[in-house]
């Protein structure tokens, strides 16, 4: 099978390498079509989130998946490769599975990314990259995630980032019911913090957003007010806790803003989480006394815990994946085979049909029947193994035991006792 994975992740590459190689959403629609562009690639779907950036492809030249990889995002393609993994045919098919499955994720088990899959898939079909080969991978990996979860307590222990946000910050304040909370964003990820910050109920909760009505649904849900990202200069310090995650390519909180806010805060401490990549804050923020910034790279050791007693979960959900990579290693196998059964059935009745034609005008001319029943038999045997036969005397060496050993199988002919 020609299928290939290329990418990027947390394992690979520090966060400073996978934010320049991110595809923001309004990117990837425009991206997928110059991917499938490229020389041998007939089929693309790009997946691009916090922790990973992978093309998923139906190509022959693994080096034209990574010119164009490197090229989109601006870098050399030797700049690039030091920090890439590529996986194919089968290993590609695993890898998917236990991407979907949260085997790879920075949480063991976390759900999140099946969600984005699901956006990447919808993304490639809506823009015409995907074929029959990434829609049967893709569909069998959200079957594989779905086994998983059910078969196993993979998820039942995880630490997501938000929970570890929540740790992080009461390592800093006593209580977070004691802290005014900012989210910054309005996506899926802010949702998923707006749910476990709110859980400890904050003196204060305040959405900004992008657009307003968004940030408004937000905040309605967990009792606070909205803003746009205009009034953050403005109104940052009056926080205590900042949670923020957008797609914006460039941050959208600088140190400068966050030296001013330190200076209103007479010094008490700011809470920084940045889950985004490319990052939200400018790093260099983080060396500012009394701020505590930390990226999704600094909630890596804290998402850990708890993985080494979910390790027997993990043996079972690999034997999983295993029997789905076997299943769809079959499935590619088949469909490969569907154009060669088509033309030898094709072969095999327009040389029935030319002989029948034959026989008809005999007995049309008033032949022996008998004799030409003889006659057809010879002549279909005669046209069905001259191509087997003259291929089989063509052959030497090597290739002709190989040919006999086929022919044999094929024509299931035993040797005599």
């Amino acid at each position: 099978m020609n299928l290939l994975v290329l990418g990027v992740n947390h394992e690979t590459a520090p966060l400073a390498v996978r934010e320049r190689l991110a595809f923001s959403p309004d990117e990837l629609q425009a991206a997928l079509p110059g991917l499938i562009a490229q020389p041998g690639v007939s089929e693309a779907a790009i997946i691009s989130t916090c922790n990973r950036t992978e093309l998923y492809c139906n190509a022959r030249d693994m080096r034209a998946l990574l010119d164009w990889f490197a090229h989109s995002r601006g870098r050399k393609a030797e700049e690039v490769g030091q920090y890439l993994y590529v996986h194919s045919g089968e290993a590609a098919a695993r890898h998917t599975f236990r991407v979907a499955a949260g085997l790879d994720s920075m949480v063991l088990g976390e759900t999140q990314i099946l969600g984005q899959m699901k956006d990447a898939e919808r993304v490639a079909r809506e823009s015409g990259s995907m074929g029959v080969l990434l829609n049967g991978l893709f569909q069998r990996a959200f079957q594989v995630a779905k086994d998983v979860r059910s078969h196993t307590k993979i998820g039942s222990a995880s630490v997501s980032m938000a929970a570890a946000g929540v740790r992080l910050a009461e390592r800093i304040f006593p209580k977070v019911a004691d802290c005014s909370v900012l989210f910054v964003g309005a996506g899926e990820m802010i949702e998923l913090c707006a749910t476990h910050f709110c859980a400890q109920n904050p003196r204060k909760v305040a959405v900004a957003n992008r657009t307003l009505e968004r940030g408004q649904k937000l905040a309605a849900e967990h009792g606070g007010e909205a803003m746009v990202l205009t009034e953050l200069s403005e109104r940052l310090h009056e926080f205590d806790i900042i949670v923020t995650s957008t797609a914006s390519p460039l941050p959208v909180i600088g140190k400068g803003m966050i030296e001013r806010a330190i200076k209103l805060r007479k010094r008490r401490p700011l809470f920084i989480v940045d889950l985004a990549v490319p990052r939200d804050v400018e790093p260099e923020a983080a060396a500012l006394a009394d701020v505590y910034l930390y990226t999704v790279d600094d909630l890596h050791e804290v998402v850990r815990q708890g993985v080494q007693s979910r390790q027997g979960e993990v043996v079972a959900a690999e034997g999983l994946i295993a029997e789905h990579v076997d299943e769809f290693a079959h499935w590619v196998t088949s469909r490969e085979l569907v154009p060669t059964i088509r033309d030898l059935r094709d072969h095999a009745e327009r040389t029935a049909r030319n002989e029948l034609a034959r026989a008809r005008k005999r007995l049309a001319a008033g032949d022996d029947p008998e004799d030409v029943l003889e006659k057809l038999t010879a002549q279909l045997s005669a046209k069905f193994l001259h191509a087997p036969l003259a291929s089989l005397n063509a052959a030497t060496g090597n290739e002709q035991a190989a040919l006999v050993a086929a022919t044999r199988r094929l024509f299931r002919l035993h040797d005599e006792e």
